[in-house]
């Protein structure tokens, strides 16, 4: 079946799907919205059962899937703002907020936490920036 439903399809060969389509076919989104959590490296809005099934779609390395305890480590509960970003290269907010270079999704404004010190170390020596901050005092 096409994408575009505006025509009928028999007999004829389905259409390929642009690949702007095919990324926001894979935007990942809360499923509820009590126990949202953020990424603490890239702000991803998921819930925590989302995180423990799927882990972050930007941080992979950050190897959530089926790991309570790297969930809990790496994501956090303390977050402002959420703002949905359909065309994360495009989007003028997804600049503002840092996450031009990520998949479409729901983003945390602004991500309050600290990362433990050996995934830090391991971000830094991969060269890999975050964004979550320390809360202040």
């Amino acid at each position: 079946m096409s994408y575009r439903d505006d025509h009928d399809s028999a007999g004829e060969e389905e259409e390929e799907l642009p690949q702007e389509v095919a990324e926001l076919m894979q935007a990942n989104v809360p499923t509820a919205m009590r126990g949202i959590r953020a990424c603490k490296r890239c702000g991803l809005l998921k819930t925590m059962d989302q995180f423990m099934n799927d882990g972050c779609d930007n941080c992979p390395f950050l190897d959530m899937v089926e790991n309570p305890e790297r969930c809990g480590l790496c994501t956090t509960a303390f977050f402002e703002g959420q703002c949905a970003i359909m065309d994360p290269r495009e989007s003028w907010a997804a600049k503002w907020i840092r996450c031009d270079g990520y998949l479409p999704g729901v983003y945390a404004i602004s991500v309050t936490g600290q990362f433990d010190r050996e995934i830090e170390e391991d971000l830094e020596n991969r060269g890999i920036r975050w964004r979550c901050r320390p809360a202040p005092n």
